[in-house]
């Protein structure tokens, strides 16, 4: 039969497998790293016969390595395998359930007497890497339901009965090695020798399918690489994400807490951590303010009819909280949309006064489960940086340009680079396949035109349209979802959006719905660990502190403070009678800015002696030159970007 590999027809025997007919054209290395053959978007073992694909007379054939995104996918489920296998060979009784990859790594979850803790992970390493010398066969087999049933039935695997029953198909794949038969669609690696670079990270708790109702599984969480470079490379990183774990540097800092006793999943703000989210929260007001944006704000409850109206009550009603009012049923609402639309509403509008841009920093709440939260990463109660933008159609390509470069202009001043992708109608929606169509064709064109490249996130979108997702890279190369701008033509109708055109007649906006920042816990939280609690100097609760060496020279250690703060300068000043070193490394370890030291000599000079957070030293330097650095180093970061920011 034809083939096309790499960009060459070759006319290969039936009889041979998609790794016999790659392999042929591949040398080297190439052929070593070969783990999984795609075929149009079917990703295959390398087992699976050339005759399997009769999609075209002349399929193409595309190679899989293991240290591709596909190859390192393929390369963690098949070892959460190995590792199922390793558990079940060191402790007898043990029942397995589900052990999926995840981003950058996998997790299996078991049913064991005893939670399984970080001292048993050497034991099942060992044992990982024993099947892995065996180089054992990853054999696929697709069984009758009715066989699959009886089989796990017979190992007393309760939990894959429970799954095969769920299944509606006739019939289920399973994949064996060793002695170690599993539920699974595949694909999965030749054998078990490419699992050879990998590690065991954690312990968890997990409910058999998130349902606190139902048995507490012990979780492993771990992570595998095509090699141990790879591997390495990632450890380290997850050594210095400890450091910055921003639970760790937020309690470290003062900045908040978590009292998960009377109020799981919602931040404390303490008075320095509330000062940076209002610096924030101001910068934010004015910005959009300069671009255009009216100031909104709309009530935390609305009756039950208004999300029936909008499809919330249908498609996000497990992640609401509701509540009874003198028998009528209220949703707090869990996004600002509804009210600004009723803003809108609120009067007759005309072609000339659009866009109208609603700007609100709305505190919303949303149901997460208890086993999801995540310091400020994933909370129930938080603030978006939140607003819509209701346009004509002929304006929606020009507004939402003008997100994306506020997008850009933001994440630039903190350092971050994003990238974008295009979410695409999910299974669950609301609206035509037309206007949905019409939507993600503007989101698409609008980056085009720009010469932003875009990946596709297929069945990502919200169930009202498809969005652009910004995602940030980290100083230390992780990645973080944070922006979103939607498009979207449904709630417009829904709630009959009108505005008068120049024909006299009425007609229905469009609607770009987008968070820039996303959730200001989650930014903040995102922040620490990028600048490893560092904020930058115009950010900082406290941006210099003012130390004495001794007593004698307090009164000049407050006329500098005094000079500080009248400048605008959030400064404090430490008169403890302890020793210099001490002081001054107590303001490093609370990371200000400057810490700025008088003794004897700087009072007799007029000045302050000059040290940085970091252990620089700069020296001795007047009231007024520290005073310029500061603010000079304050308005630094919006010199050369779109921003615009005035040190007050």
């Amino acid at each position: 039969m034809n083939v096309r590999i790499e960009g060459e027809v070759k006319d290969l025997a039936e009889s041979m497998s998609m790794g016999e007919a790659l392999r042929a054209s591949l040398s080297g290395k190439r052929g070593k790293a070969l783990v999984a053959a795609l075929v149009g978007q079917t990703t295959y073992d390398l087992s699976t016969p050339l005759t399997t694909v009769t999609t075209t007379d002349t399929p193409e054939l595309v190679p899989v390595f293991v240290d591709s995104a596909e190859g390192l996918d393929i390369l963690r489920h098949s070892a959460a395998h190995v590792m199922a296998e390793a558990v079940r060979r060191l402790f007898p009784g043990v029942k397995v359930t589900i052990g999926p990859s995840i981003e950058n790594g996998f997790y299996y979850d078991f049913d064991v007497e005893k939670p399984f803790t970080p001292e048993d992970f050497p034991a099942i390493e060992a044992e990982m890497h024993k099947i892995a010398e065996e180089a054992q066969i990853f054999v696929r087999k697709v069984v009758s339901k009715d066989e699959a049933l009886a089989l796990f039935k017979s190992k007393g695997e309760e939990y894959k009965v429970e799954l095969i029953s769920d299944i509606a198909d006739d019939t289920v794949t399973l994949y064996t090695i060793g002695e170690f038969v599993d539920l699974c669609r595949g694909p999965h690696l030749p054998d078990t020798s490419f699992v050879k670079a990998f590690k065991l990270l954690s312990v968890a708790g997990a409910y058999w399918r998130g349902d606190e109702k139902n048995r507490m599984l012990s979780r492993i969480y771990a992570t595998a690489f095509a090699d141990q470079k790879a591997l390495d490379a990632h450890l380290k990183q997850l050594e210095e994400a400890k450091k910055r774990d921003h639970r760790k540097l937020g309690k470290e800092l003062n900045l908040f807490a978590f009292h998960e006793d009377v109020a799981p999943g919602m931040v404390f703000w303490h008075p320095k951590g509330m000062l940076v989210r209002t610096i924030l929260e101001d910068f934010l007001r004015k910005e959009h303010l300069r671009r255009g944006y009216d100031i909104v704000q709309g009530p935390q409850l609305l009756r039950r009819e208004l999300w029936e109206r909008s499809g919330h009550y249908a498609n996000y009603r497990e992640n609401m909280y509701f509540s009874e009012i003198e028998g009528d049923m209220y949703g707090i609402k869990p996004m600002n949309c509804l009210s600004h639309m009723l803003i809108f509403n609120s009067e007759t509008r005309s072609y000339r006064d659009l866009p109208q841009k609603y700007f609100e920093l709305g505190v919303v709440h949303r149901h997460e489960k208890s086993g999801v939260m995540h310091g400020l990463l994933r909370v129930r109660q938080f603030t978006q940086d939140d607003a819509h933008v209701i346009c004509r159609f002929d304006q929606l390509e020009d507004e939402i340009v003008k997100v994306i470069k506020l997008v850009q202009d933001l994440f630039g001043l903190f350092g971050f680079n994003i990238r974008f992708g295009v979410a695409t109608r999910p299974e669950k929606y609301i609206g035509t396949e037309e206007a949905w169509d019409k939507a993600t064709a503007a989101l698409k064109l609008a980056l085009e035109h720009q010469g932003i490249d875009y990946v596709i996130n297929e069945g990502d979108g919200a169930f009202y349209g498809p969005k652009i997702d910004g995602r940030v890279t980290d100083s230390i190369g992780r990645e973080w979802q944070c922006s979103t701008i939607q498009v979207d033509f449904t709630l417009p109708e829904r709630f009959d959006l009108t505005y008068v055109g120049q024909d006299g007649e009425k007609h229905r906006p469009v609607m770009v719905h987008r968070a820039i920042l996303g959730s200001l816990e989650r930014f903040v939280g995102v922040l620490i660990e990028h600048c490893a609690g560092n904020f930058p100097t115009w950010l900082a609760p406290v941006q210099a502190r003012v130390l004495t060496v001794t007593d004698a020279q307090e009164a000049f250690a407050q006329e500098a403070l005094e000079a500080l703060k009248k400048a605008g300068i959030r400064a404090e000043l430490d008169l403890r009678n302890e020793k210099l070193g001490f002081k001054v490394r107590s303001a490093q370890v609370e990371k200000i800015p400057y810490i700025l030291v008088v003794g004897d000599k700087e009072v007799e000079a007029g000045g302050v002696n000059v040290r940085l957070r970091g252990g620089e030293s700069l020296g001795l330097e007047s009231l007024d030159g520290v005073i310029k650095r500061i603010i000079d180093d304050s308005e630094e970061p919006f010199k050369n970007g779109g921003m615009s920011y005035r040190f007050s």
